[in-house]
């Protein structure tokens, strides 16, 4: 009898987000070191980890333009974790302060999720162009 598996692989979108999104943890590092530099990780993943993300879909044949979306997504959501963890330890949440960080923390995770996508297609974009300029019968599509 054949035994089916406990456990289900990732789709590509979500491999090349978590791909991404882990790759970029040393650039961020160094961005880090720069003079004059505030960035966060969470930022560096919706920036470097998901044109990183973007540009590994492409290689795998997956869609960039979903793997920077997620990739976003989980710097938006790291991004909020870091807030409430620190602000939210310090101050009292009334019902209208929860109300206002559930609303405006949705309209964060959409607009990191939109920038991640931006940046992962720049890096799928930048992959293709990159591999018809070393190959030029390669598809550009």
């Amino acid at each position: 009898m054949v035994s089916t598996p406990r456990f289900r692989t990732l789709p590509p979108a979500w491999k090349s987000a978590l791909i991404g999104v882990i790759a970029s943890l040393p650039v961020i590092a160094v961005v880090n070191w720069l003079p004059e530099s505030e960035s966060t990780v969470g930022a560096g993943m919706m920036v470097f980890g998901a044109f990183i993300a973007g540009a590994v879909a492409a290689l795998s044949s997956a869609d960039p333009d979903a793997a920077g979306l997620r990739a976003g997504l989980l710097g938006g959501v790291l991004e909020l974790l870091v807030f409430a963890a620190t602000a939210g330890t310090t101050a009292a949440w009334p019902p209208s302060r929860i109300a206002f960080f559930g609303l405006a923390g949705g309209v964060v995770l959409c607009l990191a999720s939109m920038f991640g996508l931006g940046c992962g297609r720049v890096g799928g974009w930048t992959v293709r162009t990159v591999a018809s300029r070393w190959n030029p019968t390669a598809s550009t599509s």
